[in-house]
């Protein structure tokens, strides 16, 4: 492999999603790293809190005495070899450790001891994580924006996919925004989410240009907070409104909601446990808003819910669900969508079928 240099360009980095090597420890790497990092540590965090501990006792001398001592031998060796496997995958990456210092160096002195030249990020996590706040921050201040709303259930997701300049927030943090939004896989941490939303947004800088189009969210989408910035950007942002007949509406969800959740349950879970996480899944999205729906009106569609469950369970009719997701745009999420969107309407500057709304961003 030729020797490359060490860099710090790091919107090169991330607008080429550039494979990186975290030496950080599992614990750092869980709270906050980079769309394109894979965790490959130098310690793990017993061994990093114990150096910990030795350097604010004794210095960094003994820290480092204590690091090599604690990661030798066949620890080592197996750590060596899994930076091999990352290099021979990414030959074209890069490793960080926090300030691009000593454990970052450690790291590339053993796998140059191991016959490979492999460069490192300067400054490390703390400088990219840096460059990405301040990115973030500047991108939000001087980008234009135009923000795509509509009812529950109008597919705003699938239209702004191919709208000319999408960043999709929901996506971004891994959930649809509403009481029945969580995915089966996590959600991202604040960090993670910050992260991933900046280089969303230098991308569509970078390498699109013009209006950004981001969907209508409120200031959390499940737990990850939009920044207070882009909020107000976002409240002053000329608005699309995109508008389904009932009838597709309840085909959207129903896909959304019910058939791919339950086959992403079924795919993680098997079929028995995949099933009756997502039969919980859904009954618990609704009794988390049965304060707002009122006590009668959350038992009457508890109990269109669980007949729908148990009908799609016995013989896999899907039909049942028809009338609780209905019933539940039309007494529960218009109304306040409505009043919402009322609130709105000097900003409105197209409003129709998802043909209207794409036509109209590609003119």
């Amino acid at each position: 492999m030729a020797s490359r240099p060490d860099t710090d360009d790091y919107l090169s980095l991330f607008l080429n999603d550039t494979p990186m090597m975290d030496v950080r420890a599992p614990t750092e790497f869980s709270k906050g790293s980079f769309p394109c990092a894979e965790n490959a540590p130098l310690m793990n965090d017993e061994e990093r809190h114990r150096v910990g501990i030795c350097y604010k006792e004794k210095g960094q001398d003994k820290a480092i005495e204590l690091g090599h001592q604690l990661v030798a031998g066949d620890i080592k060796d197996q750590r060596i070899e899994a930076w091999k496997r990352f290099i021979a995958n990414h030959p074209e990456g890069y490793l960080f450790c926090f300030r691009g210092g000593l454990r970052s160096r450690l790291t590339q002195q053993w796998i140059k001891e191991a016959g490979i030249d492999y460069p490192l990020v300067k400054g490390g996590y703390k400088a990219l994580r840096r460059f990405l706040i301040d990115s973030l921050e500047s991108l939000i201040n001087s980008s234009e924006f135009r923000i795509l709303s509509g009812r529950t259930g109008t597919g705003k997701t699938r239209v702004l996919q191919q709208l000319p300049n999408p960043v999709d927030l929901e996506g971004l943090a891994n959930h649809r925004g509403s009481s029945f939004g969580r995915q089966v896989t996590p959600q991202p941490s604040q960090i993670d989410f910050e992260n991933r939303l900046a280089v969303a947004m230098l991308k569509a800088t970078h390498r699109i240009g013009g209006p950004i189009y981001l969907e209508d969210e409120s200031r959390l989408v499940g737990r990850c907070a939009l920044p207070e910035n882009l909020r107000q950007r976002m409240s002053d942002a000329p608005l699309m409104v995109l508008e389904q007949p009932m009838s597709e509406r309840i085909a959207i969800i129903r896909e959304d909601y019910v058939e791919n959740m339950l086959a992403d349950y079924t795919a993680r879970d098997g079929g028995e446990a995949g099933w009756q996480n997502f039969h919980d899944y859904l009954l618990s999205a609704l009794d988390r808003i049965r304060k707002r729906l009122g006590g009668e009106r959350h038992q009457h569609l508890r109990k269109l819910m669980t007949e729908a469950l148990d009908q799609q369970q016995d013989n896999g009719d899907l039909g049942g669900h028809d009338l609780w997701i209905q019933a539940l745009l039309e007494d529960y999420y218009d109304p306040m969508y409505d009043y919402q969107l009322s609130q709105k309407k000097g900003r409105i500057v197209v409003q129709g079928s998802p043909t209207t709304i794409i036509d109209w961003a590609n003119r």
